[in-house]
């Protein structure tokens, strides 16, 4: 126990350095928010990534592996499309205009892309960003409860609260260059744990063993591609549910500031190879540890979940402390912490800046000073972490029966359905008018709740949104809804006045 503990002292003490030092580097919001916009394909790269994946990556996607096995290759294919979308097609366009704006935030972009001249847009951008990032920070902070308890056999409360805090310091220090350092080397503990994982598990196999055999023994369907029973319309649902995760990437704000922060587009080119790369390795081996964990850890006759936890989310440190020696133990949760860590910051950065800079700057007091706003930036950071540490212990009482996969996802979800259709049309659509982006939000923030809570109780069809789940029709609601609304009010403008983009 002492080993993990030097471990995790160590882990975290690097990350102390990292927003010190960061630290030297804010001279002003443009620096705290987007790092200067000077930093480099690598550490942009490897941001993005440990950003996007979270705990749902080593807690969540090796947990559905275990439960549902090589069908959850659905969801590598949906988040290696997702990715390659943004980096070839999407993050270049994005960074020239951004640049060309000389914005800072997302609303910043979006504002001035449509030449807004209220204040509509910033604020329906600014309190949805705020409103979804505190469910998915809180999914996060509940993630950290979870993972000191299954690691270090702490209370849960006691973790999630320890695992805040220790985030908090380290963005009030650095803001965003403390936040894309640290997820750099975040990230390569991440890759490091789950590469080195399903190799040490694999050899720990007496090679007169099928593992195959065995599997199809613990579940029939567990080998099939297509899930228990086959390809029939249930599992149809299921595959485009799992797909359609990667349509987050394409426009979520906490991503594609990293776009905004880095040098040049020279630097992009060479960055989408690293992140594509990153994310084949990454969520491939989650779940072969899924699979290799339920084979080791589970029996025949036995329930999974009884074994592995709820949505079988405790399978890798199960694993961990199956086939581990003990000095590894501790880079395991530090893996683990430096998924969750990493989302938490970039997250709390990108939505306190939604409201320091784009709400209360932009429209109440836009003569406020470097020095003021960063001040306020830092308090609403805390305010808003503190808020979702609130959700998150209220949601431990009242739903044990969680899982970290899809309380996630439905953070996730929120933010990809309200910025990702806007953020598509914006860059594709040269007709994509302001009152055509702000339907495209309004319905893709409202579409989440509605398909999550309304359409999943409606007899006979229920059952297909439930799998479905809500990003893929809330996400191409919110697209139909944007490009009809810019279509009518382009009409009712006379052509001169209609929004034409000056950049290809």
């Amino acid at each position: 126990m002492i080993t993990k503990y030097i471990i995790l002292f160590g882990y975290f003490f690097i990350l102390f350095l990292i927003g010190y030092f960061a630290s030297k580097r804010i001279k002003n919001t443009k620096d705290y928010y987007v790092g200067g916009k000077k930093l480099g394909y690598w550490v942009v790269a490897f941001s993005a990534r440990a950003t996007g994946e979270s705990a749902w990556l080593l807690l969540g996607l090796t947990g559905l592996g275990a439960m549902v096995g090589v069908s959850a290759f659905w969801v590598v294919l949906g988040e290696v499309i997702g990715v390659a979308v943004s980096w070839f097609f999407m993050a270049e366009k994005f960074k020239q205009l951004s640049d060309k704006y000389n914005s800072i935030t997302i609303p910043d972009y979006l504002v001035s892309r449509f030449k807004s001249t209220s204040h509509t847009l910033r604020i329906v951008a600014a309190t949805a960003l705020s409103l979804f990032v505190i469910i998915y920070v809180s999914a996060q902070i509940d993630a950290t409860g979870t993972a000191f308890e299954s690691f270090l056999g702490w209370n849960y409360f006691t973790g999630a609260i320890v695992g805040f805090l220790i985030v908090l310091t380290y963005i009030f220090s650095g803001g965003f260059v403390a936040v894309a350092w640290s997820d750099l080397f975040q990230g390569l503990i991440m890759l490091i744990g789950l590469v080195l994982l399903p190799i040490v598990a694999y050899f720990s196999i007496s090679s007169e063993v099928s593992i195959s055999q065995e599997l199809t023994k613990l579940d029939p369907s567990f080998l099939n591609i297509w899930g228990e029973g086959g390809l029939n319309m249930i599992n149809f649902f299921t595959i485009l549910g799992f797909l359609g995760i990667g349509l987050g990437f394409m426009g979520s704000p906490q991503l594609f500031v990293r776009f905004m922060s880095i040098k040049d587009t020279s630097e992009i080119k060479k960055g989408r190879w690293v992140a594509i790369v990153f994310t084949i390795l990454t969520d491939s081996c989650a779940v072969l540890i899924g699979i290799l964990g339920r084979y080791l850890l589970t029996s025949i006759d036995a329930d999974p979940e009884t074994i592995l936890g709820n949505g079988a989310q405790n399978v890798l440190p199960l694993l961990v402390e199956r086939i581990m020696p003990l000095t590894l133990i501790g880079i395991y949760i530090a893996a683990v912490l430096s998924a969750i860590m990493s989302t938490i910051d970039s997250l709390l950065v990108v939505a306190s800046s939604a409201i320091s800079r784009d709400f209360y700057q932009q429209i109440f007091k836009p003569d406020k000073t470097e020095k003021e706003l960063a001040k306020i930036s830092r308090i609403i950071t805390l305010v808003l972490a503190v808020l979702a540490l609130i959700i998150a212990m209220i949601v431990a009482i009242s739903i044990p029966e969680r899982t970290i996969f899809w309380f996630v996802i439905f953070g996730w979800s929120g933010i990809a359905a309200t910025f990702c259709p806007t953020i598509i049309l914006s860059l594709f659509w040269s007709k994509f008018n302001e009152k055509g982006a702000i339907a495209s939000m309004i319905t893709g923030f409202l579409s989440v709740p509605l398909f999550k809570f309304g359409f999943t109780s409606i007899d006979s069809i229920g059952i297909y949104f439930e799998k479905l789940d809500v990003l893929v029709p809330s996400f191409f609601l919110a697209i139909i809804v944007g490009v009809i609304v810019s279509v009518v009010f382009n009409r009712q403008k006379p052509k001169s006045e209609v929004n034409i983009r000056d950049i290809d």
